[in-house]
């Protein structure tokens, strides 16, 4: 297989490279500028990887990327939730930049595209009530990142019909585990528990955790055996973020779990309890009344057995093997000073 992975240099996109040189392909991976180290170097070293420069907004470019290519991952986005002045960044870089993707892909004939989306394409649910499906859809678009991953995915599934492109969509749930040059805003949640934010009392909500790991293989699955349609990869459990805090706790003595599940009636006051954990532990925000509003009494809740079934695919990282690593490479970040 000949692969190109857009966004190369991020969490995924990374991960991805490193996941399909292992299964022998032939991979060719995407960054804005070859002039920036920092983005380059890392994927230098995973081997023979071919680095090619390509803006989602210049078409030139990413004909250009595809050419002689059989698999487009289509991988590169923005990934914020509670940065207001980025908005229209989230919104212009999934839906123009999935419709300028999959056009250059039809352009440079590429057999078969694979295109990251997100479990918040998924309706949330009550606690207990049966998981989402791949046949299912968000209408609750409050957060810009929600309603960019979603009308994304849509439009990338019209323009696949009209183009006529072979395509597959993965749909991972918070994406933990090693790889990363920057955090993303799970990475910061999973940083806030370390640094004790949530040592008194914790949110009651929960995280479809899964490891990059994992949601590359699902990836390289897709393309391999011509999977066709939506694929949730996501793990089995669902585990609330004062799980997640008691799994810190006993890989790492040092994190604390939470005293506490904070009662629904303090909901209300999150953004402020956010606004003042950024101020005292230096992390970045990741609440804002959108993000409250959205998820406060409901559960991320998906069931990955298409997943299972037809690709085959099968989480291999466990929750606390998965943190740990992840843990791990928080704690390197910070004393590269990155």
């Amino acid at each position: 297989m000949r692969a190109l992975v857009t966004g190369g240099n991020g969490h995924l996109g990374f991960n991805l490279v490193k996941a399909l040189l292992d299964g022998g392909h032939q991979v060719r991976a995407s960054v804005r500028s070859l002039a920036d180290a920092a983005k380059t170097t890392p994927l230098k070293r995973l081997g023979a990887v071919e680095l090619v420069e390509a803006e989602l907004d210049r078409p030139d470019q990413l004909r250009a990327a595809m050419g002689g290519v059989d698999v487009l991952f289509h991988a590169a986005a923005v990934y914020s939730v509670a940065e207001r002045s980025r908005d229209r960044e989230i919104l212009d870089a999934s839906l123009k930049g999935a419709e300028a993707a999959l056009r250059a892909a039809a352009d440079a004939r590429v057999g078969k595209v694979i295109l990251t989306s997100s479990i918040v394409t998924l309706p949330m649910t009550a606690p207990g009530a049966p998981p989402s499906t791949e046949a299912d859809w968000t209408t609750d678009l409050r957060i810009p990142y929600f309603r960019a991953k979603t009308e994304a995915e849509q439009l990338a599934w019209k323009l696949a019909g009209e183009l006529k492109l072979n395509m597959a969509t993965i749909l991972p749930g918070q994406i933990g585990g090693p790889g990363f040059r920057r955090n993303t805003p799970t990475l910061d949640e999973i940083e806030a528990m370390m640094s004790g934010a949530f040592r008194m009392g914790v949110p009651d909500l929960n995280m479809l955790y899964i490891d990059v790991r994992d949601v590359a293989a699902a990836h390289v699955l897709a393309a391999e055996r011509d999977g066709q349609g939506r694929f949730i990869a996501v793990a089995d459990e669902g585990p609330t973020w004062r799980r997640i805090m008691e799994v810190m706790h006993d890989i790492d003595p040092r994190v604390k779990p939470a005293l506490m599940t904070l009662p629904g009636f303090m909901n209300p006051f999150l953004v402020y309890f956010d606004r003042v954990f950024a101020m005292v532990y230096g992390i970045p925000r990741t609440a804002s009344p959108e993000v409250i509003g959205t998820v406060m009494g409901k559960r991320f809740n998906a069931s990955n057995r298409r997943a299972r079934e037809v690709l085959g695919w099968a989480p291999k990282f466990s929750l606390e093997d998965s943190l740990r690593d992840t843990m791990a490479a928080i704690r390197a970040r910070r004393a590269s000073g990155n």
